[in-house]
């Protein structure tokens, strides 16, 4: 039962689920918990209901987790909430309620969260105290130790450093194997005789009918469909178990087959993939545990060689943290970035799945379905699609963390407007992530049974991605044309002839004015 006053009041947000976090690590009846589904939170963008339904499922296991424990904690739902046009009105509510003399919480992950509450923290007439959440491998405070706004960094060189620093798959100062990546090991297309032993993926029983009828009641906005029991991790004890289902039947192919796509099989949703982005994003499990785990894994079975771990490890310690760098250190200027003035609206078949090219069908369908897609599929196929056709960046943002059950700002932005959308000029990647239909049939099956010909670029069955890319190239000639890793292609077209050059470019013209209907 929760006191009629308390002297302080910490605010546990939605993707700060983490049980290991000093704050709990001692109980004192003075100290008031508040965990909140916010109106604010729930429509600041139009969410996927599977997100919405995770997280808020996710707060309530681990909210009740505290409260067994012993800790005096509010949950508020969106019951509670509905009266409060934001979060920073709830505050005043309860530290009037309860009579507050302090108050203190998490540093947000996300810029706008982070501005809300300092700017709230600036403006009340108690203490304030932020605190860091004890989650990442880099420290907040040494971010611009390594990332300079407005100023490229490689991923590599990051990646290097943090190996060192946390000594991870070293051998004294020496990359364990003798190399510091085996990307190019991690090619591999999905053949046949290989979709037999994709492994059934980790599902869960988790019934959500109560959250979902409040959604309703409180007529949130969302898009995509649910199945009820979720299926999704919700607590800690679900995400422990699905990283152990991980190591045990995905590790020892993970990187071989970690950028592969398939629609010839019923786990062609998850593949090898470990799909613990949300229950890392939410806090629900730390990275350096994840990365133990799997090294612990690796050293253990025989099956797994160097390659698939170290493709893993990159995922987390590298990649992860990466954007985290480059979305703090270049924010808030980042999320207005549209370095190639791409203006054209999304099309209606990003919010249906409704298109005659296959590739886009298959993805965009699945991350509909299940408010997941593994990141070439996102990045190749989805990305490189609103690249190559000039989607306006702002657009491609809102649909990528609507849809995707682990995106946050933090990580969502940098990997769409930067390495997707090359929006940033580079910061990110030192090249445009363009691909015509060769490089999709190369990793997938796709192409076999599209209504378009992959091997043509111009004419009524053209695959739109070949003329689309091509037309990219033209347009953007000035800016890439001396970029290393793509004057060869532009040489290529060049040694094309005037009337195809001119039937690829008609062809691409076409399918702009016509991108709803392709």
């Amino acid at each position: 039962m929760l006191n009629k006053h308390y002297k302080k009041l910490r605010l546990i947000l939605g993707d700060q689920l983490n049980a290991r976090h000093t704050w709990y690590q001692e109980k004192t009846n003075d100290t008031l918990y508040v965990i909140a589904e916010l109106h604010q939170e729930s429509e600041y963008v139009c969410h996927h209901i599977q997100k919405i339904t995770a997280f808020f499922a996710a707060m309530e296991n681990f909210a009740n987790a505290l409260i067994n424990s012993g800790f005096h904690l509010l949950y508020l739902n969106l019951d509670d909430t509905k009266d409060f046009d934001n979060l920073t009105e709830l505050l005043n509510h309860l530290i009037d309620k309860y009579q507050i003399q302090a108050f203190e919480y998490q540093r947000p992950d996300e810029f706008r969260l982070a501005k809300q509450l300092n700017r709230y923290c600036h403006n009340i007439k108690i203490n304030s105290q932020i605190f860091e959440t004890e989650h990442f491998l880099l420290d907040f405070n040494a971010i611009d130790q390594h990332f300079i706004r407005n100023k490229p960094l490689k991923m590599e060189v990051f990646y290097r450093k943090m190996r060192k620093q946390h000594n991870i798959l070293m051998d004294n100062a020496k990359p364990k194997g003798g190399k510091w990546n085996y990307d190019a090991a991690n090619r591999n297309k999905l053949k046949l005789a290989d979709l037999k032993h994709i492994p059934e993926p980790k599902c869960f029983v988790n019934p959500v009918e109560d959250i979902l009828n409040r959604i309703e009641r409180h007529q949130i906005k969302h898009f995509g469909n649910i199945e009820n029991p979720l299926y999704w991790p919700v607590n800690r004890k679900q995400a422990l178990e699905l990283l152990a289902h991980f190591c045990q039947f995905c590790l020892p192919h993970f990187g071989q087959f970690q950028d592969a796509m398939t629609e010839n099989s019923p786990h062609q949703w998850s593949l090898y993939h470990s799909r613990l982005s949300f229950a890392l994003n939410s806090k629900m499990l730390h990275p350096r545990q994840v990365i133990d785990k799997a090294i612990e894994t690796y050293q253990q079975n025989e099956q797994i060689d160097i390659a698939q771990i170290e493709g893993f490890v990159r995922q987390i310690l590298g990649w992860r943290e990466f954007v985290r760098g480059i979305y703090w250190a270049n924010m808030p200027q980042y999320a207005d970035l549209n370095q190639l003035d791409a203006k054209r609206d999304l099309p209606a078949y990003f919010w249906n799945g409704q298109t005659q090219m296959n590739c886009m069908k298959q993805c965009l369908t699945q991350s509909l379905n299940t408010a997941y897609a593994h990141h070439i599929q996102r990045l190749m196929v989805i990305g490189n699609f609103c690249l190559i056709s000039g989607i306006e960046p702002k657009q491609v943002d809102d649909w990528y963390l609507g849809v995707y059950i682990d995106a946050i700002e933090w990580v969502e932005m940098p990997n769409t407007r930067g390495m997707s959308q090359f929006a940033d000029g580079g910061l990110i990647a030192t090249k445009p992530y363009a691909a015509s239909a060769n490089y999709i049939d190369k990793m997938s099956d796709y192409c076999q049974s599209c209504h378009y010909d992959k091997s043509q670029k111009s004419g009524e069955k053209a695959c739109p991605f070949n003329s689309l890319y091509w037309h990219f190239l033209d347009i953007n000639r000035k800016r890439f044309e001396q970029n290393p890793r793509m004057a060869m292609m532009y040489r290529q077209f060049d040694k094309k002839d005037e009337a195809e050059k001119h039937s690829i470019l008609a062809q691409a013209n076409h399918y702009l004015l016509n991108l709803d209907k392709l």
